[in-house]
């Protein structure tokens, strides 16, 4: 297991899965730009947070191939970094190249033509640790967040294809209750695409929408992930559906505040070479 973003340096996940040791990837709110912001909230600007998740490797199906994915390229990005803590705000969100775990991580350049249409190259060492969370998120009230009852409507809609090689998932990561490492922080993640890895914590349950099924994963630190058994390089998510959820199986507690939604990838390992992950589609509807 999400303006411009101040780095702060941040410890070392023990494997490809768990919360980071004593504490979790997440950057603070920098000062706030004028116009769109960082990985947003639902109607301010703000510099984001990047999310990590938890997962292990470990074996898992070859994704399936989609029946229809769009076609969208980026040939002349607006804006390109190399930079671990780089981002760009822009409409409203913000994309973030988030190399939190730079200090085991391999060289990253994430290219954007918009928050809704960007690429990163990223070549990682065949270890275990998470290294990297390339992502674009919205910011909730500049993270401080708003109940999430006073939302009828949370859904989202998203298009994003890994490299199919190497260990990674593709996910949204939700804050919930704070964002990053805090008490009674909670975060929950919904997996689009896995390629040998496994969440933190234990499959409790499954959870079925919208035509897919889900494994759902959790432990006891306020982490939950829902895992697609069938890949999905695109679609949609009603994400107030799947907090509600959690909320009723005691997952997390009632009536959380909701802090950050970001979509993008966990890089692991690109097997040493360099491997891309490609988003063509994102946004965000809270009403």
């Amino acid at each position: 297991m999400l303006a411009v973003l101040l780095a702060i340096s941040f410890p070392v996940v023990a494997g490809c899965g768990g919360k980071p040791v004593d504490g979790v990837a997440a950057v603070a709110p920098a000062p706030l730009t004028p116009s769109s912001s960082s990985a947003p909230p639902a109607s301010s600007s703000s510099a984001p947070t990047p999310s990590t998740s938890s997962s292990r490797p470990a074996p898992s199906s070859a994704p399936v191939p989609p029946s229809a994915t769009p076609v969208r390229g980026c040939r002349t990005p607006e804006f390109t970094t190399s930079d671990p803590d780089g981002g760009w705000s822009d409409g409203g969100y913000y994309v973030h190249n988030n190399m939190w775990n730079a200090g085991e991580a391999g060289p990253e350049t994430l290219r954007a033509c918009a928050y809704d249409n960007w690429y990163v190259d990223s070549t990682q060492p065949a270890s275990t640790s998470v290294k990297t969370y390339p992502n674009v998120h919205k910011d909730i009230n500049d993270q401080k967040g708003k109940p999430v009852n006073d939302y009828s409507v949370i859904k989202s809609t998203f298009a994003g294809r890994g490299p199919g090689t190497g260990v990674y998932d593709v996910a949204y990561d939700l804050w919930l209750n704070g964002v990053g490492d805090g008490k009674g922080v909670s975060e929950l993640m919904v997996w689009t695409e896995n390629s040998k890895q496994v969440p933190a914590g234990d499959k409790l349950s499954t959870y079925t929408a919208g035509g897919s099924t889900y494994d759902v994963w959790a432990d006891d630190e306020g982490y939950v992930a829902f895992v697609s058994r069938a890949t999905q390089y695109s679609g949609s998510v009603d994400l107030k559906a799947m907090i509600g959820w959690a909320i009723g199986k005691g997952l997390i507690p009632a009536n959380p505040t909701i802090n950050q939604i970001g979509y993008g990838i966990e890089f692991c390992s690109t097997g040493g070479g360099k491997a891309r992950f490609t988003l063509s589609d994102f946004s965000v509807t809270m009403s």
